[in-house]
């Protein structure tokens, strides 16, 4: 079983993304430009129809922060919370707001002090949660440690899909409950957007990986290699499935006090969604099984992970659909409708 809830991360990645000396020379500082550019308002809290395009003036960035054009933003589930008044809504305070955090562009400026990008380079990542990001722009400014180089495998599209899902699947797996060879893990919820990637992440960490999905989405996952398929809607998970050590569940609710009946003694529970039954904690104890929830950090190390990942042919982003910045209330739509298979993409 799993050894409790302090993990180690995997091995670091070791001198792949060096920044050549002759391109140092490259960066730009400087007060503010005076340009405009396009982003998504939130005006006010409320229906998908609160977002609307605005202009506001192109960021600079500070001393160790990087500019990023943006070309690709994600859309997650904590987008349309936040723009609901749920979410990050008590973090971020009153309209008006840019939401999004999930980011893939081009750098193009940098501040004093940064030695880990230049400009031109490719680069994504999820800045500054659960603080203000507002990816949904032509272009943000944040620490540079919080991104990574985009593999070049991913177009843009794809790498916006991967920084806030990849770093919650990574932060589970391999932070938290330190998967090992062998383990047992199921991912509730595996055909969506953190779910696709969680299972591709514990299968390179050797485990054994279940994961539940609609009966129409099972050929996704097996497309993934995962081990077993499981409709939840057909029965009882503890009918369908032996004991496992870990389960991620990211569908919340009573689906998370059903996942307790197939965690075997010492196994962990880690919960992504907040909205949990009452009684579940104690639920869990009685069980002997550990549980906590998860909030996902920016974390650039986490993303080179990834990236590397990605390179070896481990990791692929899957791409429900794309919409232009202007249409974001249409993909928060499509959002909250339910049943995405992978991730939702606005392409700026």
């Amino acid at each position: 079983m799993l050894a409790g809830l302090a993990g180690h991360a995997g091995p670091g990645v070791q001198a792949r993304r060096g920044v050549a000396s002759g391109r140092r020379n490259q960066r730009q500082h400087g007060q503010g430009t005076g340009e405009g550019m396009r982003v998504v308002e939130l005006q006010r809290y409320g229906g998908p129809e609160v977002l609307e395009v605005a202009e506001r003036e192109l960021p600079e960035p500070l001393p160790t922060e990087v500019r990023v054009r943006v070309v690709a933003a994600g859309v997650n589930p904590v987008d349309w919370k936040t723009r609901a008044g749920r979410g990050m809504a008590g973090v971020l305070g009153d309209p008006p707001i840019v939401l999004g955090w999930d980011v893939a562009g081009v750098v193009d400026a940098v501040g004093l002090g940064v030695t880990r990008f230049a400009v031109g380079d490719e680069v994504f990542g999820m800045p500054w949660f659960p603080r203000q990001a507002g990816a949904y722009a032509e272009a943000v400014t944040a620490p540079s440690r919080q991104f990574a180089l985009k593999p070049a495998e991913l177009s843009m599209t794809e790498a916006a899909g991967l920084p806030l899902a990849g770093l919650i699947a990574w932060q589970a797996i391999v932070d938290t409950a330190d998967v090992q060879p062998g383990h047992r893990v199921l991912v509730h919820g595996a055909s969506g957007g953190v779910g696709h990637l969680a299972v591709q992440i514990a299968k390179s960490r050797g485990a054994h990986v279940i994961g539940t999905a609609r009966s129409e989405n099972h050929d996704f996952l097996a497309e993934l290699e995962i081990d077993e398929i499981v409709d939840y809607r057909a029965g009882p998970l503890e009918e369908a499935l032996e004991e496992v050590d870990l389960v991620i569940d990211l569908v919340g609710g009573e689906e998370a006090q059903r996942c307790l009946g197939v965690i075997g003694e010492g196994g962990l529970l880690i919960s992504v969604p907040s909205r949990l039954p009452d009684g579940l904690a104690e639920a869990a104890a009685s069980r002997h099984v550990e549980m906590t929830g998860i909030l996902v950090e920016p974390d650039g190390s986490a993303l080179d992970e990834l990236a590397a990942l990605v390179e070896d042919q481990l990791l692929q982003v899957a791409v429900a659909d794309t919409f232009p910045l202007a249409q974001a209330a249409r993909a928060h739509e499509v959002g909250e409708r339910g049943g995405i298979v992978g991730k939702l993409i606005l392409e700026v």
